[in-house]
């Protein structure tokens, strides 16, 4: 898992291997002044040796620069090799998703991807700093402090050791304790960053119903559930801190105590005694910085498995060792398909699907709330993969083509419809990067778009704010069925894609369509009988099973459920879903 991160390191490892480096150089420095400060006292300050203490002080400022230097040079190297790190891990991240296929994305919620690109990289990086610093720095200081200390008074330094075994216990135990409530808190993030996308998404809804004072308490409850959690843990690490406090100074009472002592019997100098005040200081601090260290990985533990698990994550849909190339046409089959989105769902969500459709047929496709609609035409582009059977398009398996290449000509426009931040030709390219001006003008005609974008002071550069929240729904979806035709497709799927417009401009998109791209098979998944009945079929979906297929004479002839729909919305009674999407 941690080996998986560190490949994300790449062009920082001169800076990841040059930090500890620095680090350890800033500890050889430290560790060699209160030697140099005890040979001050001893062989200067008592024998009353100026030169010496000149010779020796101008030593002592010499090695405490060169510390300086190694310490910032490793605080600089430090930073840039985790700021990097996490620049790194963050982009692996975000590719690793755009490659999923839907199937994958249905195991992470959005709120979670979002938690996991931000704040646990964020605990992540700050892990690998302090690892890189401090892992290294105090475990050095503490070994060359203790070396020096026993190279004193053996004796003396025993008192050191104990402390360091008796804290490393007790550190363990806070710590191991610690950890169990921060793997708790970070999916708590996810509900509370859930709660904000979900707020901030649906404003509009939310002011409409009046809901600002619910939406604040639901805001409340998930962010005091982080609080909670957090300070349980901080009441078990808070001890850490006058643990170490009483330690060091009953390690400096023993150490004057006994070395008072060795003093007046002369087995101690009053400068070995200085230098081994300082030692227990720099062990001690040493062992604190450690610990501080132990609480930053116990918190990134976390979030290393959660980056680890998306890292990790491989689509399930794959491009072929071979793949073809070019779709030969825009006909379609099914044969025998069967769809579940889990692989151990006990009733699959289509049965049995066979169909044979020609390059350039209109297809409508008409069924109830919960009928496999979009789970049918998803199958087309490979958005998902069946289960069993298999889906042609243009007299090939979609699993023998380059999934580029096969989403290239077939262009759908989903249920949700999206815009992005930018102005509308800016979107209107998402279809086709290299459209010019009037490309982008002809498919808003056949769209019925350019009605509304002529209105616009701006035209066609007016900007589309976050989510398209700066014009209506029925303008948004003109706008990507625009974007869908600029790819010039075998292939267009519409589910569901003008609900929002009026029926005669639904009408005018339906024969300008017809007319302009004859040779593109379209398929129109529609709750309205009038948006299909011109079609050259007609597919009706009950329970994920093909319930008719023909003409619509043909269907109001044999299909019951067909007529009895026409007749409702042809009679005044209301759409398909009169009685609330029952099917």
């Amino acid at each position: 898992m941690v080996r998986r991160l560190l490949k994300e390191v790449k062009e920082y490892k001169r800076a990841s291997i040059a930090t500890p480096v620095f680090m350890i150089l800033e500890v050889l420095m430290e560790t060699a002044i209160p030697f140099l400060m005890a040979s001050i006292i001893d062989d200067g300050v008592n024998a009353g040796d100026m030169n010496y203490i000149y010779k020796v002080g101008g030593l002592m400022l010499v090695t405490a620069a060169l510390g300086l230097a190694a310490g910032m040079a490793g605080g600089r190297f430090g930073a840039k090799a985790s700021a990097g790190f996490a620049k790194n891990l963050r982009e692996a991240m975000f590719s690793r998703i755009q490659t999923y296929s839907f199937a994958n994305i249905d195991k992470f919620s959005t709120a979670g991807l979002v938690t996991r690109l931000t704040t646990d990289v964020t605990n992540v990086q700050m892990a690998y700093q302090m690892t890189l610093r401090m892992f290294m720095r105090a475990p050095a200081s503490m070994i060359c402090a203790m070396i020096m200390a026993f190279s004193i008074n053996a004796q003396l330094s025993m008192i050191y050791l104990i402390a360091v075994l008796i804290l490393g216990t007790v550190l363990f135990f806070i710590i191991r304790h610690a950890m169990g409530y921060f793997e708790q808190a970070f999916p708590k993030y996810d509900a509370m960053n859930a709660s904000v996308q979900e707020n901030v998404s649906a404003i509009r809804v939310v002011k409409a119903y009046v809901r600002e004072d619910q939406e604040t308490e639901k805001f409340h409850r998930a962010s005091e559930n982080i609080y909670r959690i957090f300070v349980k843990a901080e009441n078990n690490v808070i001890f850490n801190a006058p643990l170490m406090m009483i330690t060091v100074y009953t390690c400096i009472i023993l150490i004057s105590w006994f070395g008072a002592k060795m003093i007046v019997v002369e087995s101690l100098t009053t400068g070995e005694m200085m230098s081994l005040l300082a030692y227990c200081m720099n062990i001690l601090m040493s062992l604190m910085m450690l610990s501080m260290v132990f609480v930053m990985l116990s918190m990134s533990t976390a979030s290393i498995r959660r980056i680890s698990e998306v890292l990790n994550e491989t689509s399930e849909i794959q491009n072929p060792e071979n793949p073809v190339m070019e779709v030969a046409d825009g006909s379609i089959v099914f044969k025998d398909v069967e769809f579940s989105y889990k692989k151990d769902s006990e009733e699959p969500v289509l049965k049995q699907i066979n169909l044979d459709i020609k390059s350039g047929e209109t297809i409508g496709i008409i069924g109830g709330t919960g009928s496999a609609k979009t789970s049918l035409v998803n199958l087309i582009s490979r958005l998902y993969d069946v289960t069993k059977g298999e889906v042609l398009v243009g007299g090939r398996n979609v699993k023998e083509y380059d999934i580029e290449v096969l989403r290239d000509k077939v262009s759908a426009v989903l249920q949700k419809n999206v815009l992005f931040t930018g102005s509308i030709l800016d979107n209107l390219r998402w279809g086709n990067l290299n459209a010019t001006d009037e490309e982008c003008m002809e498919a808003c005609r056949l769209a019925c778009a350019d009605e509304f974008i002529e209105r616009f002071p701006m035209k066609y550069q007016t900007h589309i704010e976050q989510g398209g929240n700066n014009v209506s729904g029925g303008q948004k979806q003109r706008l990507c069925i625009a974007r869908a035709l600029l790819k010039k497709p075998k292939i267009l799927i519409l589910d569901d894609s003008t609900s929002a417009v009026d029926t005669a401009t639904d009408a005018k998109i339906r024969r300008a369509l017809g007319e302009e791209i004859p040779d593109t098979t379209k398929l129109i998944i529609a709750q309205r009988i009038s948006s299909v009945q011109d079609a050259d079929r007609i597919i009706v979906m009950d329970e994920g099973e093909v319930n008719g297929f023909g003409t619509h004479k043909e269907l109001l002839d044999a299909n019951e459920i067909y007529r009895e729909v026409y007749e409702s919305q042809t009679k005044g009674g209301g759409d398909f879903d009169e009685k609330g999407g029952e099917a």
